[in-house]
């Protein structure tokens, strides 16, 4: 019990600030030089600062270019299926300042994609969508416009 509230009394002392702990400050012990915080010189600490600048420049530029060319690649599937523009990607295709086109992986998906379409389009294409349809509903379709026109054209002509 005496325990208890000696622990008590003397976290509240604390909080008071009337020097009830026996804690040292911490911030006295160590040091404001942020080089010899890191254990180097003040040279050395100078030349890190620049390298982790540059290496930040230099991964910035790249997050940039990569941003860039994937905003290329939407603005290439927006012409090609005929989607609204967007301005974020035009700004970010201007930011990168570079020309900026499609990575050589895009590229070559792109001209895969274009290559199965002209086949589609192409006449072969078509003969090969002709065997995937249903052949049965297509001549009962026939017939079934076949003997429309026949009665229409009964009614209408007097010599039929």
């Amino acid at each position: 019990m005496a325990f208890l509230m000696k622990s008590m009394l003397s976290n509240q002392v604390k909080n008071l600030g009337l020097g009830g702990g026996g804690e040292e400050n911490k911030e006295e012990s160590t040091p404001s030089d942020p080089a010899a915080a890191a254990g180097m010189t003040r040279e050395e600490y100078e030349e890190y600062q620049k390298q982790m600048v540059e290496e930040k420049m230099e991964r910035d530029a790249a997050f940039a270019q990569k941003k860039a060319e994937r905003a290329c690649l939407r603005v290439h599937l927006r012409e090609k299926y005929r989607l609204p523009k967007s301005e974020l990607d035009e700004n970010q295709i201007q930011m990168a300042g570079d020309d900026v086109g499609l990575p050589e992986d895009l590229q070559k998906m792109v001209a895969e994609d274009q290559i199965e379409e002209e086949d589609k389009d192409s006449i072969l294409g078509q003969l090969q969508n002709i065997q995937n349809m249903d052949m049965d509903a297509i001549k009962e379709k026939a017939q079934a416009t076949f003997t429309e026109i026949k009665q229409a054209a009964e009614q209408k002509c007097s010599v039929m």
